[in-house]
C-alpha cells in the first residue's frame, strides 16, 4: 500500500477525533430549552464520528501503517450558531477530503478502503444535512 494513501487515512483520522471532540463538548456547553434537541444531535454524531475513527485506525492497522492519535485542530464556537456553523464547515471540508481519498483507493484498486471512505462519506453528508438544517430553523 502506498505511503500517501496511508498519510491521508492518519489525516482522515485526525479530522475525526477533531469532530468527537468538538461534537461531544459542544454537547456538553450548548445551554437553553431550545437547545435539548441539538445537544442530543450532537452526542450521537460525536459517537458516530469516533466510530469512523476507529474503523480507520483499523484499516491502517491492516494496511501496515500506524494510526494518529491527534486530532485536527478543534473549533467550539461561543454560541449555539457558531458551534453549528464550525461543524457544518467541518464536514464540509471532510466530505471534500474523503472523496480525494475515494478517488485515491479506487486509483490504487484499494477496494476495501474505498469502500470504507464511501460508507463513512454517507454519514459525513448526513451529518453536514443536520447542521444545515439547524441553522435554516
Amino acid at each position: 500500500m502506498t505511503k500517501t494513501l496511508v498519510e491521508m487515512m492518519n489525516k482522515a483520522i485526525g479530522l475525526e477525533l477533531q469532530v468527537s471532540i468538538q461534537y461531544m463538548w459542544q454537547h456538553v456547553r450548548i445551554y437553553g430549552f431550545n437547545h435539548l434537541a441539538i445537544a442530543e444531535e450532537l452526542k450521537k454524531i460525536a459517537i458516530e464520528e469516533m466510530k469512523h475513527a476507529e474503523s480507520i485506525a483499523e484499516r491502517i492497522d491492516y494496511l501496515g501503517g500506524i494510526p494518529t492519535t491527534n486530532p485536527a485542530k478543534i473549533t467550539l464556537g461561543d454560541t449555539p450558531d457558531q458551534m453549528i456553523t464550525n461543524d457544518m464547515l467541518a464536514e464540509e471540508e471532510t466530505i471534500a477530503f474523503y472523496k480525494t481519498i475515494i478517488s485515491k483507493a479506487a486509483e490504487l484498486k484499494d477496494y476495501v478502503t474505498r469502500e470504507l471512505f464511501e460508507h463513512i462519506l454517507a454519514d459525513e453528508e448526513d451529518h453536514h444535512n443536520v447542521f444545515r438544517t439547524l441553522l435554516e430553523t
